[in-house]
């Protein structure tokens, strides 16, 4: 908002050379807000000449003052501009003696008289938080909320003689979510007051949360609470406390959730802990601990600079502390005594320093530690599997903001799993803050990188040790043959996660020999060092693997993640959130969000906190990412995308091989497979035979319940997919190829299709150029010895992912690799890929790493430093 207000005064400034960035200002305002514009101003060049503000009060000088006083800039502050309705005279030559050319009014809770507010040449403009004409006057953000408005934003306009009447400059508005309260479009539009008042209860449960919202969060709204069972004054039934907060009910018998509860001294506690408020024994301090305590009074003195003397009893709020100065205390505690995990929240819960010792105390000794992991199961099966369900957010399991779920389908029968969490942006803000927390200064940004490889080997065992359980889910959720998901999905997983751990303790930079600066001498070294926080957003066909791919490689490097599964299969993601929890891995530094690629995708495409994003999918998403992502902030990105890799089948090949390797290319996982042969080139002489055995094998394999160990093939991941294929193989027919065996959908409940044979297929046709993603061989022949033709027609593709070549002669596939346009080569075998081996595409199959060395600096920065000695 703050870019937004200065591009109405860089636009308002750009109408000559003479005043582009070189307007003198009078700021006419008051608080954190009023401090954030005249410091943006400053920044644009122009010269503010004057800060006119509100008094001290209780000897500590408004933030605006004080950021102006720091500057030199003139402040005045004004306890009135008029008396009896007429200007004061001294007050008003105050002002025009700083020669203003424009006023500024970002926040102002004092009557300005129109002589002042007409006096520049340029008049007046203010910032006003609602969409006028609505919420004229006074707590605007509040009766926002109180009315249940579907929409709020901000005006800037010119100021007049009416209540914020003047003309429109300027207007920016957004959705109000049902979780939205007047802190968080504070947070949105910088509006820092607020109104208190006491809540009815006796009205329906929306109208109560929208009251409450609108008072939250300071000063916030109040009612009586009195003892067990909870009565509360005026409500129709009793409130209800559970491990989530206070359950209030409305009229209407609908309920509502209260996080936190303030009492009239002042104390906040959250609203789960009401009964239990003040049961904690008192810690007896060490000397060090003495020590650091009374470094802490240092800073409560510093910023009380009001209060003669810190005692344990001085309340920082009562003594005339803001939002502000929570901020500073929070930063500077925490830069003083490093690692200890303090949040803006702590100091409303101590708000006395002796009660505030207490909580740091026992942060600093670990006894904080976060209750054992609290998770919402879902049990399922005859191995009652199970799985959580709810987003995972700096350590824990959360229902998602807005309250939203969704379900989660098998596609064994089309029957519902169960309901998962469905994140909004407002979940997708959190994770990314406490994954740059837990990256600035959380434990595992300086932790030693054995140590983080340590915790990764941790997590490697405890997946292998639920490995079955992992399966099972992945079975479930996406249709893999429990064989193969246990051996591949999980398997791999498991190595991926051993073999980054490894690496941990084996990154490191070079030295460089570089001219000397004579007579001195230098030395050129550069280091590998983490990007920050990074996102990933992975897909629907292998949800595990696809997860340790890229986070292994990801938290290795020492980056912390915030992690969208597909929407569609995101249980073995979560079930990952808790085996990481159990592994020790610090709070914060993984995040998962199930939920939809347009809001939960997209808003980490555009969050600026983020500076990498890793995505597996198709070639059309991955554009869109990558523009998003250069939009945004220029994040570092990594795409692997579609294919339509080719295998080319030599008549000198080893048949029986072929034929076991080439239907395995084109059926592995049900054919949702990133690196499947969309494409098969089969030599002439030998094309009739190998359709024969194909379609031979074709027919020996069992289709059914990917959890019966005995099935080869399970059902598609999902309706839609399955609907996508069986138009994909009317497409081929209408154009002409042969449809030599499957092709529809079989005869039961769920999404099983058919694996599918056409052959006759012809370059120009769609199947020959469109990926299936699915159980269907598309074949085409080529003239016997034609090598150079059959690579042109092979290479004759946008995707370059894998691709695959089987012959006898080792000169042949040699020849055949080095000019097949593809980031993988098989000779004689394939899908055989391996954690060390370095994986992903050329040309629109993406660009980037996943396994290996390289995947490693797919998630590192080189730093060079140059020291002269």
């Amino acid at each position: 908002m703050l870019w937004t207000a200065s591009q109405v005064l860089r636009k308002f400034s750009t109408s000559s050379n003479y005043y582009q960035n070189k307007l003198k200002l009078a700021i006419i305002g008051q608080s954190v807000f009023g401090q954030e514009v005249y410091s943006n101003l400053r920044k644009q060049g122009h010269k503010v000449v004057g800060v006119f503000t509100v008094p001290d009060k209780d000897g500590k000088a408004d933030p605006l003052a004080m950021a102006a006083e720091k500057d030199g800039t003139p402040v005045f502050k004004f306890p009135r501009w008029r008396v009896k309705g007429k200007p004061i005279p001294e007050v008003v030559d105050a002002y025009k003696a700083v020669g203003a050319e424009l006023n500024v009014l970002p926040f102002c809770s004092q009557f300005i008289p129109m002589n002042i507010i007409d006096n520049p040449r340029h008049g007046s403009i203010i910032y006003h938080p609602s969409l006028l004409p609505l919420h004229r006057g006074a707590s605007a953000i509040n009766w926002t909320l109180i009315h249940g408005d579907k929409k709020a934003g901000f005006t800037v306009f010119w100021a007049d003689d009416g209540l914020d009447t003047g003309p429109i400059l300027l207007q920016r508005e957004c959705a109000v979510e049902p979780t939205d309260t007047v802190d968080t479009l504070y947070n949105r539009f910088l509006f820092p007051e607020g109104i208190k008042a006491m809540v009815n209860l006796a009205q329906p449960a929306e109208a109560v949360h929208n009251w409450i919202r609108g008072h939250d969060k300071v000063p916030g709204a109040w009612t009586v609470i009195d003892g067990q069972p909870l009565e509360i004054a005026g409500a129709p039934q009793p409130g209800l406390v559970t491990k989530n907060g206070l359950v209030l009910y409305g009229t209407d018998g609908k309920a509502l959730l209260v996080k936190n509860l303030q009492f009239d001294d002042g104390k906040m506690i959250p609203a789960s802990k009401y009964f239990s408020s003040g049961e904690s024994s008192s810690l007896e301090l060490t000397a060090d601990e003495e020590k650091m305590a009374e470094e802490i009074r240092d800073i409560w003195k510093g910023i009380l600079s009001n209060v003669p003397a810190v005692e344990d009893t001085t309340d920082f709020f009562k003594s005339g502390a803001a939002s502000m100065d929570v901020v500073r205390l929070v930063e500077e505690v925490k830069q003083k005594c490093a690692g200890v995990q303090l949040q803006n929240e702590d100091v409303y819960m101590a708000t006395t320093f002796q009660d505030f010792i207490q909580m740091f105390v026992r942060k600093l000794r670990g006894e904080d530690q976060e209750e054992e992991l609290v998770i919402d199961y879902v049990k399922v099966n005859n191995m009652t599997v199970k799985m959580p369900t709810q987003c995972f957010i700096n350590g824990k399991f959360e229902d998602a903001e807005n309250g939203k779920s969704y379900e989660t389908i098998n596609p064994t029968d089309g029957s519902v799993i169960c309901k998962v969490s469905y994140a909004s942006v407002g979940d997708v803000d959190r994770a990314v803050a406490a994954a740059k927390e837990a990256y600035d200064n959380g434990p595992w940004g300086k932790m030693n990188p054995r140590d983080r490889g340590s915790l990764l080997y941790k997590l490697a065992d405890l997946m292998e040790e639920h490995q079955e359980e992992l399966a099972t889910i992945e079975s479930m959720d996406s249709g893999a043959v429990y064989t193969l998901a246990l051996k591949t999905h999980v398997g791999m997983s498991i190595q991926t996660f051993r073999y980054f751990a490894g690496w941990c303790d084996k990154i490191h930079g070079k030295t460089i020999p570089i001219n000397q600066a004579r007579p001195n001498r230098n030395l050129t070294f550069t280091k590998r060092e983490p990007l920050g926080v990074c996102a990933i957003i992975i897909p629907w066909n292998y949800p595990l693997m696809m997860l340790a791919w890229k986070s292994a490689a990801c938290l290795a490097a020492g980056n912390t993640l915030v992690l969208k599964p597909a929407q569609v299969t995101p249980l073995t993601a979560l079930k990952f959130a808790e085996l990481s929890a159990k592994a020790g891995i610090p709070k914060g530094v993984i995040n998962i969000l199930p939920g939809s690629g347009g809001m939960v995708g997209q808003r980490l495409c555009d969050h600026p906190d983020i500076r990498k994003l890793g995505f597996t999918g198709s070639t059309p998403i991955g554009k869109q990412i990558m523009k998003s992502c250069a939009l945004s902030n220029l994040k570092k990105v990594s795409l692997e995308l579609g294919g339509k890799s080719p295998l080319i089948i030599f008549s000198d090949c080893d048949m029986d091989k072929a034929v076991r390797m080439g239907m395995s290319s084109v059926y592995f996982n049900k054919g949702e497979n990133c690196i499947a042969a969309g494409r098969l080139f089969v030599e002439e002489s030998i094309h009739d035979e190998f359709i024969s055995r194909v379609v031979e094998e074709l027919k020996k394999m069992k289709i059914g319940d990917p959890l019966d160990r005995s099935t080869d093939h399970g059902p598609q991941n999902h309706k839609a997919h399955m609907d996508k294929l069986l138009e994909y193989c009317e497409v081929g027919l209408k154009e002409g190829a042969t449809l030599v065996y499957g092709g529809k959908q079989v005869d039961m409940p769920g999404f099983f299709m058919e694996p599918t044979v056409f052959t006759d297929v012809e370059d120009h046709m769609f199947i020959a150029k469109e990926e299936s993603f699915g159980p269907v061989m598309v074949v085409s022949k080529f003239k016997d010895g034609d090598v150079d033709g059959v690579l042109q027609r092979a290479n004759a593709t946008e995707y370059g992912l894998a691709s695959g070549v089987f012959t006898r002669d080792i000169n042949k596939a040699m020849y055949v690799s080095e000019r097949l346009e593809a980031g993988t080569v098989f000779i004689n075998t394939y899908n055989k890929t391996d954690v060390a081996s370095p994986f992903g595409g050329f040309k629109q199959s993406g660009f980037g790493k996943d396994l290996g060395e390289d995947a490693l600096l797919e998630y590192l920065k080189t730093k060079a430093v140059t020291v002269e000695y």
